[in-house]
C-alpha cells in the first residue's frame, strides 16, 4: 500500500472519533435578549449551543432578580437550547448598576452576545467572554451595532471553522503565483459575500444540512484537484482556479449566513451585523492565508525533500479524508 493511501485509511479510521462538531464549528456564541415590550414589562430569550441532548452548562444571572424564577418555555431547536421568560415585571431603573453574569461561561470556549432593548428606543449590547463572564449594566451605555463584537465574532468564526479553512488552505496550495492566488481568494470573497448578504437578509432560504454537505463536498473536490496537480495533471480547476473558488464561495456564504443567524440577532440589527461579521471573516481569512504562505516559504527552504513531499501528500489526503467524513455525516441528517 502506498504511503498516501495508508495516510488516507488511517485518517478515515480516527476521524469519527473526533466528532464532526469538534472539527467544524464547535465555537458558537450564546445569545441573551431582554426586550421591554411595555413600560416595566420584559420578555427574555436565552439561546445556548447544544449537541443533541448535551448542552453547555450556562446560566444567565441578573442581580436585579429578573431571571430568578424558572422560564415559561424551555426546548431544543436547531442545535440550541431555548429558554423564554414572558411578561416579567421590573422597574427599568433596576437595570442601572445591576450585574449580569453568565454562569459557566468561564469554563467554555464560547462567547455570549447580550442585547437589551427598552421601549424608549434605547439599546444596550455587550459581548461576554470566558475571561470576562460578568459585567455591570449602566443605562448610559448605548449603541445599536457594537463594532468590536461583530468583528470579533467574524474573525473567531473563520479561525475556528476548520472546514472553511481547509478549503482556503487547498486553494493556497493549489494556485501557483501570488497574483493568481490574490485573484482566486478575491473571487471566493466576492462570492461568499453575495450569498451571505442574500441569505442573512432573508432573500434566499436554503437547507442548512444540505449546504453543510455541499461545503464539505467542495473541500473534497479541491483536495482531489490538489493531488492531481502534484501528479502533473492540468485540469479546468488548475487553469481557472478563480472560477472554481467563486462557484464554491457561493456555498460557503450560505454557511456563514447560517452561523450568523444562529446567534439570534434581531432583524433590525442584521444589516450592520452582516457587514461587520463579513469584515471579521475576511480579516481572519487573510491572516490565515498569510500564515499559510509564510509556512510554504519556510518549507521550501528546507533541504529535506522527502519531508516536503510527504508533508504535502499528508495535507491533501488528510483534508480529503476529513471532508469526506463531514460530507457523509452531514448528509445523513438529510435522510433521517
Amino acid at each position: 500500500m502506498k504511503r498516501p493511501l495508508r495516510v488516507l485509511v488511517l485518517l478515515f479510521g480516527i476521524t469519527p472519533l473526533l466528532g464532526s462538531e469538534s472539527v467544524a464549528h464547535e465555537v458558537r456564541p450564546a445569545y441573551l435578549e431582554i426586550d421591554e415590550t411595555l413600560p416595566n414589562r420584559f420578555n427574555i430569550l436565552w439561546k445556548q449551543p447544544s449537541d443533541g441532548l448535551v448542552a453547555l452548562h450556562l446560566e444567565p444571572k441578573l442581580s436585579n432578580e429578573l431571571l430568578d424564577t424558572p422560564p415559561e418555555e424551555e426546548y431544543i431547536a436547531n442545535s440550541f437550547v431555548i429558554r423564554r421568560w414572558k411578561e416579567r415585571s421590573l422597574a427599568r431603573s433596576a437595570f442601572d448598576g445591576a450585574t449580569l453574569h453568565i454562569e459557566g461561561l468561564e469554563h467554555t470556549m464560547t462567547d455570549a452576545l447580550v442585547n437589551i432593548s427598552f421601549v424608549s428606543g434605547q439599546q444596550i449590547q455587550m459581548l461576554l467572554r470566558p475571561d470576562n463572564p460578568a459585567l455591570v449594566i449602566h443605562l448610559t451605555s448605548t449603541g445599536k451595532v457594537p463594532v468590536p463584537a461583530y468583528l470579533t465574532l467574524g474573525i473567531e468564526h473563520i479561525l475556528t471553522g476548520f472546514d472553511h479553512l481547509s478549503f482556503v488552505l487547498c486553494l493556497a496550495m493549489l494556485v501557483r503565483g501570488r497574483v493568481r492566488l490574490v485573484k482566486t481568494i478575491t473571487a471566493f470573497t466576492l462570492a461568499h459575500s453575495v450569498t451571505l448578504a442574500a441569505s442573512a437578509l432573508g432573500y434566499v432560504h436554503v437547507s442548512a444540512p444540505l449546504i453543510e454537505s455541499l461545503v464539505a463536498l467542495s473541500i473534497v473536490f479541491v483536495a482531489v484537484e490538489l493531488t492531481r496537480s502534484w501528479q502533473g495533471h492540468q485540469s479546468f480547476t488548475i487553469q481557472f482556479p478563480w472560477l472554481i473558488a467563486f462557484t464554491f464561495g457561493l456555498l460557503h456564504g450560505f454557511a456563514f449566513a447560517g452561523s450568523l443567524a444562529n446567534i439570534g440577532l434581531p432583524l433590525y440589527n442584521i444589516p450592520g451585523a452582516l457587514l461587520l461579521f463579513n469584515c471579521g471573516v475576511e480579516v481572519g481569512q487573510m491572516l490565515f492565508v498569510g500564515v499559510v504562505l509564510a509556512a510554504i516559504v519556510i518549507l521550501k527552504q528546507l533541504r529535506w525533500a522527502a519531508l516536503r513531499t510527504s508533508g504535502r501528500w499528508f495535507v491533501s489526503y488528510g483534508i480529503g479524508a476529513l471532508a469526506s467524513y463531514w460530507m457523509f455525516e452531514r448528509a445523513s441528517i438529510l435522510i433521517r
